[in-house]
């Protein structure tokens, strides 16, 4: 288990690190604009910005280090531990800008703390690790894909921190799915062998979920507000890959009341640390100037 947090942790910051450097580049490319006109062309004009693709170098790192962590460690230990992600974002938005995390931040931080000590410590909380059900995954997968259509169309009739929060939260259930694939795919490639996975569809599912996931990130960068869009995935994602760990997977959910209770205080521990965060200045100093 100590490696599986090691590494999560490691995923975290890596994102972090990303995330500042792919949304100075978003709000670069559109010129400061948030809507989707604005946004028309984005990532052609990311793909041709080095301190993006920097960016998404780092974010690679970051997907290696969350393979290893899914690899050693279930979905329901992995992914909660990416909300630290938030954190590291102050923590860099402070380092870059040679000022001190305000009162705010810190309470922020240690209510993220809190809710995932919780977490962790009270037996039962975390679903272990268990097997793949694929046919759960086709049901989970049937549900997810009518309610990411219409958060993106909602998207896209909004502007600004709306349109960030929706994008946002499609990119984080996005990449929750893309969690539970990585755990498929490295299982496959470890247990199997390279040839067998590369007829497997669970890889090929990997790289458009990854894929499309970067896509509307990227999107939820250009629409102006880092803290919202930061704010959005980092809670969608870790909820999401709780529920799918739990239905996804041949493995007990909580089931005794002290399970339950450390849940529930941890969720709403993590929320309100989130939030908190959410309202920082240090990560909106991410921003480059004019924008």
């Amino acid at each position: 288990m100590a490696w599986s947090i090691g590494f999560s942790l490691l995923a975290a910051f890596l994102f972090a690190a990303a995330a500042a450097l792919q949304y100075r580049a978003a709000r670069r490319a559109v010129h400061g604009g948030s809507d989707a006109v604005a946004a028309a062309g984005l990532i052609r004009k990311l793909l041709h910005d080095p301190l993006w693709l920097a960016g998404w170098g780092v974010n690679l790192a970051g997907f290696m280090s969350q393979a290893v962590a899914l690899h050693l460690g279930s979905t329901g230990l992995v992914q909660p531990l990416l909300v630290s992600q938030l954190v590291f974002t102050i923590l860099l938005g402070c380092a870059g800008n040679g000022c001190v995390p305000a009162r705010m931040d810190l309470l922020g931080g240690t209510a993220v703390s809190a809710g995932l000590a919780v977490l962790f410590t009270v037996p039962g909380a975390v679903p272990p690790a268990g097997e793949p059900s694929r046919p759960r995954l086709f049901v989970a997968a049937l549900l997810l894909a009518p309610l990411v259509l219409v958060l993106v169309r909602g998207a896209a009739l909004r502007k600004g921190t709306v349109r960030a929060v929706l994008l946002g939260t499609c990119a984080g259930l996005l990449f929750a799915c893309s969690a539970v694939l990585i755990k498929l795919t490295t299982a496959d490639l470890v247990d199997r062998g390279v040839a067998a996975t590369a007829v497997d569809w669970p890889g090929y599912a990997l790289a458009g979920t990854t894929l499309l996931g970067l896509v509307l990130e990227q999107r939820a960068f250009a629409a102006g507000s880092l803290p919202a869009a930061m704010t959005a995935m980092t809670m969608t994602n870790p909820a999401a890959s709780y529920l799918l760990a739990v239905l996804a997977f041949h493995t007990r959910p909580p089931h005794s009341a002290a399970a339950f209770a450390a849940v529930s205080v941890s969720a709403v521990l993590l929320t309100a640390g989130i939030v908190a965060l959410s309202r920082s200045a240090a990560a909106a100093r991410h921003a480059p100037s004019g924008s």
